[in-house]
């Protein structure tokens, strides 16, 4: 049986979680499922809308089982078999791989809906959520340094109020204006990209595949360019596809393009039956941060532990942030727990100082492999013979497709995974 522990007031706690994305929100579900009291602080009021390209590969799916979120077709889920592959002149499709430690199904869903049912799952679990919280600045221990708490502004008043907690955890996105507070700034050397996306209505919808389109082209001027990034074409199963593309900053081009205008040029590109016309959009065309490969760290310091965007968790090889997310906030609530059990602040700090390490064993070779392959497409020379070459070998893309999803299994799997698994043992865990 759970024990809960009463909160001293309203607006103390054991943990202060700050944004209720599915970083927040899942670290928020595990430790509140643990008997911990835990605030959750989101600064606008669900839902909401945030950009993504809204599909989950099976690495995400484990994590929404394991929250107990409902994911059937009734509820509003649409499934996905695998990764249909384009360019090069070829077209591959992919099911995701058959593995013991992960589902073999993705899913697609709206990130305005998707958020918040993980917001309200961790309410049932017992976290206290307040939205239209909008944090300042940290609450910081004169003596120590370490964060206690945080200033906020509350509700359509605005009214100042104070929350306080020995831990606070930063789910607050790439922005993360308070790891900034607390003096964590982003690392120059990591890599950034960045998503762009709209919704059409299309004949498409219903599509069982994720679509990534490996070659991007700039047909708007007198010659045609290639780009480097991806474009993306998820159905979402309700009458719309969304349709977006994700580009790198090691390229020279990156600052110069405006990419939603790329993006339209793309779409215009498309067969006219598709429907990806201006007519047919059903919202603005929208762009968002990827910050990957740990481009903030560290990321435990003074009472305050980083998750998902705040910390730079997206994948590196694929642009994947959701499912890097949740995992980080089950880490983070299961290193949180444990130190909550120990009876002296040495002894707990000494547990709160393995988040960083854990984060590193189960990342950081793979991260570090992930920035050497970001360098590599960043010309998009390399990535258009990757894709001529690649896609004609079906079993060199299988290998690819569980390297860039981080899909195998620890133990006891196949060749493949035996070898993506020992090449991230060897990387360097940066």
């Amino acid at each position: 049986m759970t024990v809960v522990t009463e909160p001293l007031s309203e607006n103390t706690a054991d943990v202060i979680v700050v944004g209720a994305g599915p970083a927040g929100s899942t670290t928020a579900y595990h430790l509140a499922k643990a008997g911990l009291d835990v605030l959750l602080l989101e600064k606008t009021e669900f839902p909401r809308e945030k950009v993504c390209g809204d599909g989950l590969t099976p690495r995400a799916v484990k994590q929404l089982v394991a929250m107990g979120i409902d994911i059937s077709e009734e509820a509003g889920w649409l499934r996905n078999k695998g990764l249909r592959i384009i360019g090069g002149g070829v077209r591959l499709q992919l099911d995701w791989p058959d593995l013991a430690s992960f589902p073999d199904y993705g899913l697609v869903r709206k990130r305005d809906d998707f958020d918040e049912q993980l917001a309200r799952q961790a309410q049932k679990a017992g976290a206290r959520l307040f939205e239209r919280c909008n944090v300042g600045a940290p609450i910081l221990d004169e003596r120590t340094g370490r964060i206690t708490g945080v200033h906020a502004k509350l509700g359509e008043e605005k009214r100042e109020v104070t929350f306080r907690a020995p831990l606070v955890v930063a789910a607050d996105g790439n922005s993360t204006r308070l790891s900034l507070a607390m003096g964590l700034h982003r690392r120059e050397d990591r890599p950034m990209g960045v998503a762009v996306r709209t919704y059409f209505t299309s004949p498409r919808h219903e599509d069982d595949y994720l679509e990534s389109w490996l070659e991007l082209w700039d047909r708007r001027g007198a010659q045609d360019r290639l780009l480097p990034g991806y474009g993306w074409i998820f159905g979402m199963g309700d009458g719309t596809s969304n349709v977006g593309l994700g580009v790198l900053n090691t390229s020279d081009s990156f600052k110069e393009l405006d990419w939603r205008e790329v993006l339209k040029a793309w779409c215009a590109s498309m067969p006219e039956d598709w429907g990806y016309t201006p007519d047919n959009m059903t919202g603005p065309i929208r762009g968002a941060a990827l910050p990957m490969a740990f481009n903030r760290q560290p990321h435990y310091t003074k009472g305050l532990l980083l998750v998902g965007d705040a910390g730079g968790l997206v994948n590196p090889f694929n642009g994947e942030g959701i499912a890097y997310a949740m995992e980080s906030g089950q880490i983070a609530a299961d290193v949180i727990v444990q130190a909550h059990a120990r009876s002296t602040p040495a002894g707990r700090e000494l547990a709160l100082q393995r988040y960083p390490r854990v984060l590193k064993d189960t990342y950081g070779g793979y991260y570090t492999l992930g920035r050497a392959f970001v360098k590599l497409i960043g010309n998009p020379k390399v990535m258009q013979i990757a894709a001529q070459r690649g896609l004609t070998h079906p079993l060199l893309m299988k290998f690819t497709l569980k390297l860039l999803a981080n899909l195998t299994d620890p133990t006891g799997g196949d060749a493949m995974d035996r070898i993506i698994n020992g090449l991230s043992k060897v990387a360097p865990k940066a």
